[in-house]
C-alpha cells in the first residue's frame, strides 16, 4: 500500500529508538534496584516504571505494524485500534495504581505524563483507526502523532524516574 510506504523511514527511526530505550530502561532499573531504600511499595513500580516500558513497547509494536507490507488499510487499523483500546484501559489501571501506591505523592506533572497524555495518545490511535477508511492520509498522520507522543512520554518518564532516584533518593 502506497500510503504506508511513505512512512517507512519515520517508523524505522521511531521503532529503533523505542527498542534502544527499552534496553536503556532495563539497565537503569537494574542499577536502581541495587540501591538500598528505606521504604518500598510494590504498587509504585506498577504506577511509574512499568508504564514506561509498556509505552516504549507499544511504539515498537506499532512501528513493526506500520512497516509490514500491507495490501489494504483494514488489517493494520484493526490492530492499531486494538492497541489504542488496550492503552486506554491500561492508562486507567495506571491511574488506579498511582492513587493506591504510598511511596510517592504524585504531582500534576506525574498525572499528566503517566495518565492524561498516554490516555490522549492511545485515544488518538482509536480515533485514527476509525477515520482510516474515509481519510487514510489524515489518519496515518494522527497515528504517527500518537506514536511520537508515546515515545516522548516514555523518554520523559524514564528521565524523571532516573533523576528522582539519583537526586532525591540519594539525599535520603
Amino acid at each position: 500500500m502506497k500510503a504506508f510506504a511513505a512512512w517507512q523511514n519515520f517508523y524505522a527511526i521511531i521503532g529503533s529508538s523505542a527498542g534502544a530505550l527499552i534496553g536503556l530502561q532495563f539497565v537503569a532499573l537494574s542499577l536502581i534496584a541495587n540501591k538500598p531504600t528505606s521504604r518500598v511499595d510494590p504498587q509504585a513500580g506498577g504506577a511509574f516504571s512499568t508504564p514506561t516500558i509498556i509505552h516504549f513497547s507499544a511504539v515498537l509494536t506499532l512501528a513493526a505494524i506500520f512497516a509490514a507490507p500491507w495490501q489494504a488499510i483494514d488489517a493494520p487499523t484493526l490492530v492499531y485500534g486494538a492497541v489504542g483500546l488496550a492503552g486506554v484501559a491500561y492508562s486507567t489501571i495506571v491511574a488506579w495504581r498511582m492513587r493506591r501506591q504510598t511511596a510517592y505523592l504524585p504531582e500534576f506533572e506525574d498525572w499528566l505524563f503517566h495518565v492524561l497524555l498516554p490516555f490522549a495518545a492511545y485515544g488518538m490511535l482509536i480515533v485514527s483507526a476509525f477515520a482510516a477508511r474515509p481519510h487514510v492520509h489524515e489518519a496515518l498522520f494522527g497515528a504517527a502523532a500518537a506514536v511520537l507522543l508515546l515515545l516522548l512520554i516514555g523518554i520523559h518518564n524514564a528521565w524523571d524516574a532516573v533523576t528522582y532516584h539519583i537526586f532525591l533518593k540519594r539525599e535520603e
